[in-house]
């Protein structure tokens, strides 16, 4: 099956249905010039409304991490984006959103991943991705596999996620922006041409 055909069946999908709040949207935004993919958990409240992929302030300290600016990043083919799961799983009354569930990765993830055939970096957004993309290889914490991130390089960084409920974390791991930030934007800017 064509890249245009699985992406059209995935935009279909409403398998979670019964279990959202709300009507299933997906939302993945690769195409067959993906180079950079960018593997988070699942879209938040303002990607399932918006339908564009790290549309808030994740994605804003997502491309200030990166390098780049929202035209390229959303302008360039050469970037991807492709979480666990496609739809946004609902808001957890204790806070944060609920985690992605597993059904949409085990449905889609590996015929996805079989139609990319140019990725040369995929950045693995929190422990959902990493776990799932790095079985067995993870630390015992996310910190723990950030910290290791030059074991999985030069093709996968495994990166925090990038929300503001995570600056605390920031702060407690300086090495966070003072090594693997910009080697990550080395690497984007390489693969870019840029």
């Amino acid at each position: 099956m064509p890249l245009d055909a699985l992406l059209a069946d995935i935009a279909a999908c409403r398998a979670c249905g019964p279990y959202l709040p709300h009507v299933p949207r997906p939302v993945v935004r690769v195409r067959a010039e993906t180079r950079i993919l960018i593997a988070g958990q699942a879209p938040g409240r303002v990607v399932h409304e918006t339908g564009l992929p790290f549309n808030d302030r994740s994605g804003d300290r997502l491309r200030q991490w990166m390098g780049v600016d929202r035209e390229t990043f959303y302008g360039r083919p050469e970037i991807g984006v492709a979480a666990m799961a496609f739809c946004f799983p609902g808001t957890n009354p204790k806070g944060g959103d609920f985690p992605p569930p597993p059904r949409c990765a085990a449905l889609w993830r590996a015929q996805l991943l079989a139609r990319l055939p140019n990725v040369e970096l995929t950045l693995l957004v929190g422990a959902y991705a990493q776990d799932w993309a790095l079985p067995g290889r993870t630390g015992r914490t996310m910190t723990d596999t950030i910290a290791a991130w030059r074991d999985f390089g030069p093709n996968v960084i495994p990166l925090p996620h990038p929300s503001w409920r995570n600056t605390a974390w920031l702060k407690r791991n300086p090495w966070f922006e003072a090594e693997v930030a910009p080697y990550l934007r080395q690497r984007i800017a390489a693969i870019l041409g840029s």
